[in-house]
């Protein structure tokens, strides 16, 4: 995925289509006040390199080093009931099932490459879980501050509005 299709997929959901556990958890909120499923630090790991993987660091830092893994477990936390986060992290235990599987070792120890490939697979066979979690990480990098700020362009106090204003070759969209 390129940063173009990253920014058109944000577009999208804050177009309206946004869930409202998500929405809870960009405005700060808690919905949840159940018990959580307990992440671990290496789930916690693995959420950031497959979160690296939608996001990668290329001329702009990636979504591990936005720290889009943080954002994932507070929104699990917070804004998803306990049954849809076990579902969630049962989808990320499978992602590190079939690296193993494929590649012989988890998915943190694989290269770019193998990484890539793996994620590919996820799409097809768990696709309920990678847009999830595609999701996620779009929303936690593009509302983190190297998302918002070396990402899009950002302009704390813009100037008067030109509806018209040719857009320059190589100009970044705007942060929301």
């Amino acid at each position: 995925m390129n940063r173009r299709e990253a920014v058109q997929t944000l577009t999208f959901l804050l177009g309206g289509t946004i869930s409202a556990p998500l929405m809870a958890g960009i405005m700060g909120e808690k919905l949840n006040f159940g018990p959580s499923v307990e992440v671990t630090d290496q789930q916690e790991a693995l959420l950031a390199e497959v979160a690296d993987v939608i996001i990668p660091t290329t001329g702009t830092p990636g979504a591990k080093a936005a720290g889009a893994e943080k954002f994932i477990t507070r929104i699990m936390r917070d804004c998803y009931k306990e049954e849809d986060q076990k579902k969630f992290y049962d989808g990320l235990e499978k992602v590190n099932g079939q690296s193993k599987e494929v590649y012989g070792k988890g998915f943190t120890e694989l290269d770019a490459a193998q990484k890539i490939d793996i994620v590919k697979r996820t799409t097809v066979s768990d696709k309920p879980f990678f847009l999830q979690m595609k999701g996620l990480t779009l929303t936690g990098y593009f509302t983190s501050e190297i998302g918002a700020t070396q990402a899009l362009d950002y302009l704390p106090v813009p100037g008067r509005f030109d509806g018209s204003w040719p857009m320059p070759k190589g100009q970044k969209s705007w942060a929301l």
